[in-house]
């Protein structure tokens, strides 16, 4: 045979044999390791041309020249030994980069004659095998730091005799135990736990594939030598192998031991304060931490008209008003969220009558002295006599409104046509006090705009009318006028600043509003300064007076409806306490933001600000 190949088969022949192998093949004659032949694939690992055939192997990839390669070349040459690499890291140029690849290679020596005379190379690329395994080993370790630094107890069961491969430090601790535990089965190593559901829990995860949670399991472990008993939310969850099969399962818990036994206490104190709930007139309830109701009044009964035992599968969503459950759901998820005090006007369908009745729901957390959400305590307080004679009075502010403007319009125009009759006679007296009631009619007419306002957006009326505009311009345009109407200067600091999409007269409503607010509210200056400038993505727009200012608990207040800034001794300045009021819901439904900062007996600055418009 070696005769045959001898004469037969000329080495070109044989490396043109194996050009297409999947697999790189390269011959390297003489000392120098000159390519004698390269296939394509070890061409394209090099990323070179057949143009390298002929050159030295250092000289075609010079970047392998501090590399391990020319060493293990020499050796195989100069020893005649073959010499394999698994998974060896190669630095290899390519198009100017520098890239890392792993490589598995064999390096034979070339005989003649018993003569070495060059070395034959086989390669395989496994770069992506190599990459994959250490992404998995850096997954594997990022899980594992994960699971030892987590708050929550995190053990790892092997196989349905649940080995214990894996357990983290709050684990040993809830254990009771020593690392020793880990690599011993589970009902060896924590023994108590017999008698008990959860190994058997585990076993039939192995069966069923199914996952295992719970929020306050039960379980008796030996913790300093004693058996105690703790409540733990608990997670078991299949994990499986390549094949798909379940070869271990993930144990993740939580001690809630001290929230069980604080809500067992405040249900005991909650027990003392039931008969007073049903003596009250309102609706009295409390919940779990997640609104699971745990104890209502009678009145819930009869208003739901239902029986005890049915209240249960009530579904207290279908008695909401649709279009109140938005708003009821947001303001009770953000109450859990911060555990903060939960209030809210809303209505709920009479069973009996059909009709939506509006009630005042208020609930306040109960938390242990950690800060942990226990329970809530809440009441709903039918308010809907007051709802209807609120809606008559605002019907009835409407209507009075409406039916002034038409005499105040007379009485304005009689005004300064009288005005102008008594100057043209010369009685300059009594045209100013003709033009004095001409600005009282003005105000008067102001103030019966703002009811108007009121009762409008009360009943969900108001309408704005938005367009795109210049706000730099409206700024300047609406200080202009009001300026003209006062002795009080009114310093301008505008910047340049955009466009907004808008109601451009309910914009100048508020601007205005600021301006004679601003003026109202300093009496002993007779300067205000109104800002404009860009912050981000909005433009926002200010009004700094050097007033009387306002008390920090009473910020949050300047915008309500009536609301009215007390001066020294509870001095009360006029106006019916809307404006601000009127402002607040302009800008919020142009999705502005609007607020106030201010310093007692320093002034204040009133501010809101407009998403900038995308044209």
């Amino acid at each position: 045979m070696k005769k045959f190949l001898e004469n037969s088969i000329s080495l070109e022949s044989l490396t043109s044999l194996f050009s297409q192998a999947p697999v790189g093949l390269a011959i390297l004659m003489g000392e120098n390791h000159v390519i004698a032949n390269a296939n394509t694939q070890v061409l394209e690992y090099w990323g070179k041309g057949d143009n390298v055939i002929g050159l030295p192997v250092v000289e075609a990839l010079p970047e392998i020249a501090d590399q391990e390669f020319p060493g293990i070349l020499k050796e195989v040459f100069e020893t005649g030994k073959t010499i394999k690499g698994n998974k060896v890291k190669a630095l290899l140029e390519k198009d100017g980069v520098m890239l890392t690849y792993y490589f598995d290679f064999i390096y034979s020596p070339i005989r003649l004659d018993q003569e070495i005379t060059g070395v034959s190379v086989v390669a395989i690329n496994v770069t992506d095998q190599v990459l994959s395994e250490q992404k998995l080993r850096e997954t594997e370790l990022r899980f594992k730091e994960l699971m030892e630094i987590s708050d929550y107890s995190v053990a790892l069961f092997k196989g349905e005799d649940l080995i214990i491969e894996f357990a983290n430090d709050q684990m040993i601790k809830s254990w009771g135990k020593t690392r020793a535990v880990v690599g011993q089965k589970l009902e060896e190593a924590v023994p108590e736990l017999e008698g008990q559901p959860f190994a058997e829990i585990l076993r039939n995860i192995f069966k069923t594939g199914e996952p295992y949670n719970a929020t306050e399991d039960k379980v008796d472990l030996v913790v300093d030598g004693i058996l105690q008993q703790f409540y733990y939310s608990i997670s078991y969850r299949p994990l499986r192998n390549a094949d798909g099969e379940i070869d271990s399962i993930l144990n993740m818990g939580l001690n809630v031991t001290e929230l069980v036994e604080s809500r067992q206490k405040a249900q005991i104190v909650v027990k003392e304060y039931r008969d007073l709930a049903e003596a009250m007139p309102q609706i009295v309830w409390t919940t779990d931490q997640a609104g699971g109701l745990i104890y209502f009044n009678e009145n819930m009964l009869k208003f739901l008209n239902i029986e005890k035992d049915e209240i249960e599968n009530f579904d207290f969503s279908k008695i909401v008003h649709p279009k109140d459950a938005v708003n009821v759901r947001r303001v009770w998820l953000e109450a859990i969220r911060d555990k903060k005090i939960f209030e809210l006007e809303a209505r709920f369908r009479d069973i009996k009558t059909g009709e939506y009745i509006w009630f005042i729901n208020r609930a306040t957390p109960v938390l242990d002295e950690e800060g942990n959400l226990m329970q809530w305590i809440g009441t709903s307080t039918n308010i809907n006599d007051f709802k209807i004679l609120a809606a008559q009075k605002d019907t009835f502010l409407g209507i009075a409104s409406h039916e002034l403007k038409t005499p105040l319009t007379s009485l304005k125009l009689y005004a300064q046509v009288l005005e102008r009759m008594l100057r043209k006679t010369g009685d300059e007296k009594n045209a100013e006090f003709a033009k004095k009631m001409d600005v009282q009619i003005i105000k008067l007419t102001s103030l019966i705009g703002d009811l108007l306002d009121v009762t409008k957006i009360n009943s969900g009326k108001i309408y704005l009318n938005e367009t795109h505009f210049d706000f730099e311009k409206l700024v300047i345009e609406t200080i202009e006028e009001q300026q003209l109407s006062t002795d009080f200067t009114i310093e301008m600091h505008i910047e340049k600043s955009g466009t907004v999409f808008a109601d451009k007269d309910r914009v100048s409503q508020v601007i205005t509003n600021f301006i004679s607010n601003a003026i109202k509210y300093s009496p002993n200056t007779q300067k205000i300064i109104a800002r404009v400038e860009r912050v981000e993505n909005n433009i926002q727009f200010s009004v700094q007076d050097f007033g009387i200012g306002i008390p920090e608990d009473k910020k949050d207040k300047v915008f309500e409806q009536y609301y009215r800034v007390s001066g020294d001794e509870e001095t009360t300045f006029p106006g019916l306490g809307l404006g601000l009021f009127i402002s607040a819901q302009i800008v919020e439904r142009s999705n502005g933001k609007i607020w106030v900062n201010s310093i007692p007996e320093k002034g204040s600055s009133f501010c809101f600000s407009l998403p900038v418009a995308n044209q």
